[in-house]
């Protein structure tokens, strides 16, 4: 489990598509604290490590990972979120984040408001039903709140922090982001059987 609070940004080195899949390098500080089989959320994707604690991290996306994320976009030089999982003594912040991407929203704007931003995310007429304002949601694996509803979408308002210690600072008009509802309003419709 995660809690969209990112530890650090990465830069991807290189990538390799194989049978559909993909292996992603990633220069991180974090890489040589992971062991082999260690989790990690990259833009909110829960992977696995294939590597053992070396200067950079390669962690590798099945077709389904692909299908459901924005992580087959990624080419070398691009800022990717990192996140280690909650240690289960850890100081809890952010809102539960289990890694597991629901769909891709598109950025639609991104408005100066004061020292921050105000971003809209357009979403598939599907996912709306999941968003509430005030709530939670994960964009690329951080943990955000819900500031505004629109017809097609949501907006969320972003602090220089955020801007500067996450990609979102870098995300534009036209770029995906991964998208991750609360889990719990998810589980609560099926077990109302909607």
């Amino acid at each position: 489990m995660f809690t969209g609070i990112i530890e650090a940004l990465g830069s991807v080195q290189s990538i390799a598509d194989r049978n559909g899949g993909r292996t992603i390098e990633i220069a991180t500080e974090l890489a040589v604290e992971l062991a082999m089989g260690a989790s990690i959320a990259v833009n909110g994707v829960c992977l696995t490590a294939v590597t053992e604690r070396t200067p950079t991290l390669r962690v590798e996306a099945v077709l389904e990972t692909l299908r459901r994320t924005n992580l087959g976009e990624l080419g070398p030089g691009d800022q990717v979120n990192l996140e280690r999982p909650l240690r289960a003594n850890g100081r809890f912040d952010g809102h539960i984040v289990q890694g597991h991407v629901d769909t891709v929203g598109i950025v639609n704007g991104k408005d100066a408001e004061g020292d921050g931003v105000r971003l809209s995310v357009d979403v598939a007429p599907a996912y709306h039903k999941y968003i509430v304002e005030k709530g939670s949601i994960a964009v690329d694996g951080v943990s955000l709140t819900v500031a505004g509803l629109r017809p097609t979408g949501f907006e969320t308002a972003l602090i220089p922090h955020t801007l500067t210690a996450t990609n979102l600072g870098l995300r534009a008009s036209g770029n995906t982001v991964n998208l991750e509802f609360d889990v719990l309003a998810k589980y609560l419709e099926r077990l109302l059987g909607q």
